[in-house]
């Protein structure tokens, strides 16, 4: 995935029920950056995609999933559009994780890995490795105890 630049990181990383949700307005530039009718490379440039992945490896959570879904909703059916969705439910895998939600932890990264199976043998898509997302469901497996998921290291 192309090196991050230029992206706002957000004050804090937002757990509901333990802290203050973030005002809506910060998310604007990442919204406005997604246009109806972009193309999966158009999508792969914008802030909000560029965003998604470094919230998530950087755990924010929550704040990945404000963003990345914008990019979802733009793409039309097929790999890119179910590879997005993956990434959303391991975001929301992690942020269940740090809930302590160990049930919706174990069901998310399923839910995830069947979105990135649907995408079949691609090693990437906009940008971002496949293997990448799976060793981070396995990561997320792995810190809830729930080993044994299907991409097991």
């Amino acid at each position: 995935m192309k090196r991050p630049e230029n992206i706002p990181i957000p004050p804090h990383a937002y757990v509901p029920g333990r802290n203050a949700r973030h005002d809506e307005s910060l998310f604007e530039a990442f919204h406005a950056s997604v246009q109806p009718g972009m193309s999966p490379e158009e999508l792969e440039q914008t802030l909000a995609w560029r965003a998604g992945w470094l919230f998530v490896r950087h755990g924010y959570f929550w704040e990945a999933h404000e963003v990345l879904e914008p990019v979802w909703m733009a793409l039309e059916d097929g790999p890119e559009r179910q590879f997005v969705q993956g990434v959303i439910q391991v975001a929301n895998a992690a942020l269940k994780l740090k809930m302590n939600r160990l049930n919706a932890v174990r069901r998310l990264c399923d839910i995830a890995d069947g979105h990135l199976d649907a995408c079949g043998e691609a090693g990437a898509i906009m940008g971002l490795s496949l293997s990448e997302v799976q060793q981070f469901i396995e990561e997320t497996r792995g810190k809830a105890n729930l080993s044994g998921g299907k991409y097991a290291l």
